[in-house]
């Protein structure tokens, strides 16, 4: 029996997949807030990629002032109610507080910060009073996390900023790579709605900028650009029968779920092949949308695998089974997904090897594969003069976030290789600087 029922009303869907992180309501804030011990140096801002000044943020919230708590998140985070949402904070701020030395729960930090934050989105309460106007214009690509974290701080230099965005919709991976447990559509929308009349910057939607044309009449028309396209659709592992019906990407299978939610196509038994975080989204995903087995499929070790542990936890506890030191051969089926042939491994020097003669095959009826995102330099190549390195990330100047061609600028997934969006807003809020440091001169 499945953890989950197929989910056959929005309201089935909302309840399997339920917020793990509800938002507080004023009671639970101002206790939770009374349990703050206030730290001098606190481990907390250290462990933070935005440095927010965690224990001032809580000491207003305790105060009751709301809005100077949200002043101070969005101070070091544009986009600090998402954050609060779906930052790894067990393993980031909370997993640094003092509490934890002391085997007591840490501060809920993370809630806390949407609680804040909260409160000024829904009242649109004005906290920013943007640069006055320089004569200058920035041309940003894409309106994910770093892009619009790049938008808000030019805006505070007083830049003109216009956002092309490939798609229909903002936000990035916030809105179409973070499983629905964590953030709803809503919530990530209505933040960046928000920001965009806080900032008054200009997102231009259904406009990528793929070609040479593109990016010639973006160098005429502006005078700095920065790169926030992100990575693209999920790494092909080369093997026979990734082509069936019923394989996807784990990329593609969450943004669908984002989007589409239970009219999402979810098999019997599914196998979701990786050992990220991305593959426990889907995973767990599987599993609320009522599959009634799932496996988690990884070629190396249960300590090798790239996941936070609570996020394999999280999984697990929606039915979600592990299967370790496994390697896919070939997807096999006719025409559709039947199941999926392995050969057990070991890991020897931090490299994997096949055990001969170990090969097996598992059942199944769906294949997803969460092995990485590939990186978008295909687009890119049509800028002069921009350098790559080995694994096609951008090059930049680790102060300026400038690239090897002086009038772009980058941040995020594209010169990371994929990290947290914290890390995005954090990288792109230092470009914005780099841009100002650069247009200045």
């Amino acid at each position: 029996m499945p953890e989950f029922k197929k989910p056959i009303t929005e309201a089935e869907f909302e309840k399997n997949f339920e917020q793990i992180k509800p938002l507080m309501n004023s009671t639970q804030a101002y206790y939770e807030s009374s349990r703050c011990l206030f730290c001098y140096d606190a481990p907390c801002v250290n462990a933070c990629p935005t440095r927010i000044d965690i224990p001032l943020f809580i000491r207003q919230i305790n105060s009751g002032n709301i809005n100077g708590s949200a002043k101070t998140i969005y101070d070091s985070n544009y986009l600090g109610y998402a954050c609060g949402k779906v930052c790894p904070t067990e393993v980031l701020c909370e997993g640094a507080c003092v509490y934890n030395l002391q085997d007591v729960k840490p501060i809920e930090i993370g809630r806390l910060q949407s609680f804040a934050t909260s409160k000024v989105i829904k009242e649109n309460k004005k906290l920013f009073i943007t640069g006055k106007p320089n004569g200058k214009k920035v041309a940003i690509i894409g309106a994910g996390p770093s892009g619009i974290s790049c938008a808000c701080e030019l805006r505070m230099y007083g830049y003109e900023v216009d956002i092309f965005e490939a798609k229909e919709k903002p936000s990035g991976l916030t809105l179409y790579g973070v499983a629905p447990y964590k953030i709803t559509n809503e919530e990530a929308l209505d933040e960046m709605e928000y920001l965009e009349q806080q900032f008054e910057f200009k997102i231009k939607y259904n406009s990528p900028i793929t070609g040479k044309e593109d990016f010639t009449k973006l160098e005429n028309d502006y005078d700095a650009v920065f790169i926030g396209i992100g990575l693209g659709n999920t790494t092909s592992l080369k093997i026979k029968g990734e082509d069936l019906e019923n394989c996807t990407g784990a990329v593609e299978f969450i943004s669908k779920l984002r989007m589409d939610h239970l009219n999402t196509k979810v098999g019997n038994k599914v196998i979701v092949l990786g050992g990220g975080n991305t593959a426990m989204d889907a995973a767990s995903g599987s599993g609320r949308l009522g599959a009634a087995k799932v496996i988690l499929a990884y070629r190396r070790s249960h300590d090798e695998k790239g996941a936070y542990e609570f996020e394999y936890d999280l999984a697990k506890s929606v039915g979600v089974t592990g299967m370790f030191n496994v390697s896919p051969l070939e997807i096999i089926g006719e025409g559709k997904v039947e199941g999926v042939k392995f050969i057990r491994t070991n890991t020897l020097n931090g490299k994997v090897e096949f055990i001969k003669g170990s090969e097996f095959t598992e059942s199944c009826d769906m294949v997803i594969t969460a092995t990485g995102q590939s990186l978008q330099k295909s687009i890119l190549h049509h800028i002069p003069d921009i350098n790559f390195d080995e694994k096609d990330r951008i090059i930049i100047d680790p102060k300026t976030y400038q690239t090897s061609n002086p009038k772009y600028f980058s941040a995020g997934d594209i010169i990371s290789g994929g990290e947290e969006i914290v890390n995005a807003v954090a990288d792109a809020k230092k470009a914005a600087r780099g841009i100002d440091v650069f247009l200045k001169k």
